[in-house]
């Protein structure tokens, strides 16, 4: 995902599958959802601030994700787990062209995400894993403010797995080459394995 600041930006700066994600824009839009940017891409919620759905373009599909998409009645399996093991409630639609998303029922899914929402329906949430921080990584950290923000800004996940990387590695020159690896990616707020991801 482009880490945009705002939606504008986002759609701007598309490189590939522009004209799709506009298209799902203006589905998400047509459906009642508030337009905001989160995590560097657009983001559609209630006007609680409940988060419905995201919109994010790859280099090989756009896709639109549901927060709570196992929770839909997906019974022709448009929607998968791009991170099974990982997330209980997470769905992604993958589209590859315009046509494709023109024929989908994309506005029902909508709401019926919007409706269980509304009805206070939620996947539990599991415990997350303590995050045990390497003493190499906490000073790094406090010794760089503008490093030291964009870590806060990480998701819980990311953070565990840089933390895990750096405790892992036996070696003290080990630890230094990791860190050092990691610092740049985390500046950019990005995960350790996001690019296997996508």
């Amino acid at each position: 995902c482009i880490m945009a600041k705002s939606v504008i930006e986002y759609y701007d700066t598309l490189k590939h599958f522009k004209e799709e994600c506009l298209f799902l824009r203006d589905v998400a839009l047509q459906s009642g959802l508030i337009e905001t940017i989160k995590w560097g891409c657009p983001v559609y919620t209630t006007n609680r601030d409940e988060n419905i759905c995201g919109i994010a373009a790859f280099k090989s599909y756009c896709g639109l994700w549901f927060f709570q998409g196992s929770l839909l009645i997906d019974a022709k399996g448009y929607l998968t787990n791009a991170q099974a093991g990982k997330t209980k409630a997470l769905r992604q639609w993958r589209f590859e062209s315009i046509k494709d998303i023109k024929k989908a029922p994309i506005l029902s899914y909508l709401k019926e995400a919007i409706k269980n929402c509304e009805a206070g329906k939620k996947v539990p949430v599991t415990k997350q894993r303590e995050i045990e921080m390497p003493s190499e990584l906490v000073e790094k950290l406090s010794k760089n403010i503008k490093l030291h923000k964009a870590w806060e800004d990480l998701s819980h996940s990311c953070k565990w797995e840089y933390a895990e990387y750096i405790r892992e590695a036996k070696r003290p020159e080990t630890k230094q080459n990791r860190l050092d690896k990691i610092t740049p990616m985390i500046l950019e707020k990005v995960g350790l394995n996001d690019k296997y991801k996508k």
